[in-house]
C-alpha cells in the first residue's frame, strides 16, 4: 500500500495516507470522493480475492498428492470465511484505527460508526476496508502451503484466527496504519513485509513445529496435477494486478506503473527459473516455471509502486535466482518440510524485494525516489530495520501460537489419518471419484 510521496511538506503524512489524500491535504483541501478511484479499488478487490479463491487453492492443490487435494482447497475456503469475520470484528480496527506506534485502537470494531459517507482518501472507507480484507484473507492462506497433508483441520482454523490478530494486524499497523515503521518511512508498497515476510517466516516456524511428512525429502510423490498448478498460478498472476496496482488506491499513473513492473518481474522470473532448471536438471518443468513466476511476483510486491521497468526486470531475475537456491537450502540442507516452499518463495522473495527497493527506487533507474529518509543510504537502513523487526516478531509470535494451538486442539493429524489422506479422514470426500 503506497505510503510515500515526493510532495514537499507531505512526506510524513504520506506514511499513512494515499497519494490522492496527501495531495489534497498539501493543497489545503478536504478529500472528496472520486468515482474513478473507487471503481478501480472495487475491481482490484475482486482480483485479490480471486488470487485466493480459486487461484491459490488450485495452485497448492495441484502440488500435493491426490488423496489430499480437497483438504488444501477447503483450507483456503475456510480461511477466507474465517479471516473475513475476524477482520470485521477486530483485525481492521487493530490495524488501521488510531495513530499508536505499535497497535491500533478499538473504535472501528465491527465497523461501528463507519457509515456509507465515510472516506479513506478519495474512496469510501467501506471499499478500503474490503480491499484490505482480501489481503487479510490471502496472507494466512499462503501459510497453508507449509503444512499440507499432515495438519488437523481444527488447528488450521484456530492458528489462522489467532495469527491474524497477533501477527498480521500489528505488523499491518506498523507499516500501513501509521505505526512506528510508517513514521520512519519504510517502503512496502503492497506487502513485502506485511504479507510475504510475515507469512513466510510463520510458515517456516509452523513447518518445524509440525514435523516432516513421512519419506521427506526423498520419497515423496511428485505433484499429482501440474496442470492444475499452472491454472492456479495463472490466476495468481492476473490477480496480482489488483494486489499491486490496487495498492495505489487511485486510478492513475502509480497504479499503471505498478501493474507494468509486476508483469515484467513475473515474466523475467519465469524465464530465469526455467534456465536454472535447464542448467541443473537438463530440462525446465511446468511446476518450476510457474514457481519462478510466483517468486518474481512476491519479490516485486514491496517495490512495485516505487520502481520503474528496469527495476522490475532486476527484481524478477534476482528473486528467481535467490528463491531457486533457497528452496534447496530449506529442504535439502536444513531438512525443513516447508512442503510447498512458502518461506523459500514468498518469504525470501518478499524480504529480498523489501531490501532491494532502497536501491532500485533511485530516479536514475526510473524509480520514484525517496520520501521521509531522504536518500538511498537512509532508506536502506530503515528497510533492514523493518525486515529484522517483522521477521523477529513473526517468528516469536508464530512459535507461541503453534504451541498454544497444539495444546488446545492438537496440531498434527494421526498417522493413520495421514496415511489414508486428509480428504476422507477430515472431510469425507474425494477430489476424483472413480
Amino acid at each position: 500500500m503506497r505510503r510515500l510521496t515526493t510532495l514537499a511538506g507531505a512526506a510524513l503524512a504520506a506514511a499513512v495516507l494515499t497519494p490522492g489524500l496527501a495531495m489534497a491535504q498539501a493543497a489545503g483541501a478536504p478529500p472528496r470522493l472520486d468515482s474513478g478511484d473507487t471503481a478501480w479499488v472495487l475491481a482490484a478487490t475482486a482480483l485479490v480475492l480471486f488470487m485466493t479463491l480459486p487461484g491459490l487453492a488450485l495452485f497448492y492443490a495441484g502440488l500435493v498428492r491426490q488423496k489430499n487435494t480437497l483438504s488444501v482447497m477447503i483450507h483456503c475456503v475456510a480461511i477466507a470465511c474465517l479471516a473475513s469475520v475476524v477482520w470485521l470484528g477486530l483485525g481492521y480496527t487493530l490495524a488501521f484505527d488510531g495513530a499508536g506506534a505499535w497497535i491500533g485502537g478499538f473504535a472501528k470494531a465491527f465497523l461501528l460508526g463507519v457509515d456509507r459517507k465515510a472516506l479513506h482518501g478519495t474512496i469510501p472507507e467501506a471499499a478500503f476496508f474490503t480491499f484490505q480484507l482480501t489481503f487479510a484473507v490471502i496472507t494466512p492462506g499462503l501459510i497453508v502451503g507449509a503444512y499440507v497433508e499432515r495438519i488437523r483441520f481444527s488447528a488450521v482454523l484456530l492458528f489462522s484466527a489467532l495469527w491474524l490478530l497477533v501477527v498480521y494486524a500489528p505488523v499491518t499497523h506498523w507499516v500501513w496504519g501509521g505505526g512506528w515503521l510508517a513514521t520512519r518511512g519504510v517502503m512496502d508498497y503492497a506487502g513485502g513485509l506485511v504479507v510475504h515476510a510475515t507469512a513466510g517466516v510463520s510458515a517456516l516456524v509452523l513447518a518445524i513445529v509440525l514435523g516432516r511428512r513421512e519419506g521427506f525429502p526423498r520419497d515423496l510423490s511428485p505433484p499429482h496435477n501440474p496442470g492444475m498448478t499452472m491454472i492456479g498460478a495463472g490466476m495468481l498472476w492476473v490477480g496480482w494486478y489488483g494486489f499491486n496496482g490496487g495498492s495505489a488506491l487511485a486510478a492513475g499513473g502509480d497504479a499503471a506503473m505498478a501493474i507494468l513492473v509486476t508483469h515484467l518481474s513475473a515474466s523475467m522470473a519465469g524465464l530465469v527459473w526455467a534456465l536454472l532448471e535447464k542448467w541443473r536438471f537438463q530440462r525446465p518443468s511446468m511446476v518450476g516455471m510457474v514457481t519462478g513466476v510466483v517468486a518474481g511476483l512476491a519479490t516485486v510486491t514491496p517495490a512495485s509502486g516505487f520502481v520503474g521497468p528496469i527495476g522490475g526486470l532486476i527484481l524478477g531475475a534476482a528473486g528467481s535466482v535467490v528463491c531457486f537456491f533457497a528452496v534447496d537450502l530449506v529442504k535439502h540442507r536444513f531438512k525443513i518440510d516447508d512442503s510447498l516452499d512458502v518461506f523459500a518463495v514468498h518469504g525470501v522473495g518478499g524480504i529480498l524485494g523489501t531490501l532491494l527497493v532502497a536501491f532500485l527506487a533511485a530516479p536514475a533507474l526510473g524509480g520514484a525516489g525517496y520520501g521521509v529518509t531522504g536518500g538511498m543510504g537512509g532508506q536502506a537502513l530503515i528497510q533492514v530495520i523493518g525486515v529484522v523487526a517483522v521477521c523477529a516478531w513473526s517468528a516469536v509470535a508464530a512459535t507461541a501460537l503453534a504451541y498454544l494451538t497444539r495444546a488446545i486442539t492438537g496440531l498434527r493429524a494421526r498417522d493413520e489419518e495421514i496415511e489414508e489422506g486428509l480428504d476422507m479422514t477430515y472431510h469425507g470426500e474425494r477430489a476424483y471419484n472413480p
